[in-house]
């Protein structure tokens, strides 16, 4: 019979438990996109509070399973190795995100600040906690108007192309939203054409702050815009 390596049990639980957070971001995301709770808890309270405590948790006991392990490196250090790196991006990982929602600017990104163009028939759906007024080139330098008069057919390829699905077009605006794939955070746009100018809003629809979605998005389609002939 083999003999055991004393202290491997606990090398395993601690190495069990240092990826604990990602397990849990997983399950809220999963749970949240098939209906099982809310965007509150699944994102908010288990991904955002839950996750982050387990996050750091989880790199102190990778880090114990590793001290723990130099009584059998050959048998236990691939394992405690293992940990430390999946614990280690992990809180790497938690750290950036928090810096990039901290740096983005508010997901309420418009071409014109004057006359800020609207959603239309999305007001009621949009609710009364949208993630403020909103911001443009002085924020988001890529949030730049077309200074002419777009087809139609264009405004729809560069919602397209920027992720959107299209909602509604017409001579004078097109419409679009879009999903977001872990927590169904949803963005609306709205390019709209007139004589001399095409303007474009992207906006979400919570008061969350995504780390510059809005302003990627509307950037990407200005550009798209700006391109075509």
């Amino acid at each position: 019979m083999a003999r055991r390596t004393p202290g491997a049990g606990r090398v395993q639980a601690l190495a069990l438990l240092s990826v604990a957070a990602p397990v849990l971001v997983l399950v809220a995301a999963l749970g949240t996109r098939v209906g099982a709770w809310p965007v509150a808890v699944g994102y908010d309270l288990l991904t955002l509070q839950a996750g982050w405590f387990l996050a750091c948790f989880g790199a102190v006991t990778a880090l114990g399973a590793l001290l723990l392990s130099f009584r059998d490196f050959r048998r236990l250090g691939l394992l405690s190795l293992a940990a430390v790196l999946v614990a280690g991006a992990t809180l790497g990982g938690f750290i950036w995100q928090k810096a990039r929602f901290a740096a983005g600017p508010v997901e309420n990104v418009s071409t014109d600040l004057e006359e800020v163009p609207g959603f239309g028939d999305l007001g009621a759906l949009r609710g009364p906690r949208g993630p403020g007024p909103a911001v443009g080139v002085e924020a988001c330098p890529g949030a730049l108007p077309v200074m002419r008069q777009i087809a139609p057919t264009a405004a729809i390829y560069a919602l397209e192309q920027a992720g959107f699905t299209l909602r509604g077009a017409g001579v004078g605006r097109a419409d679009g939203s879009q999903e977001g794939f872990w927590f169904g955070v949803d963005h609306d746009a709205v390019i709209r054409i007139r004589p001399g100018r095409t303007d474009i809003r992207v906006a979400a629809r919570d008061h969350r702050p995504h780390g510059g979605e809005a302003c990627r998005m509307a950037t990407a389609i200005s550009e798209t815009l700006r391109a075509a002939g």
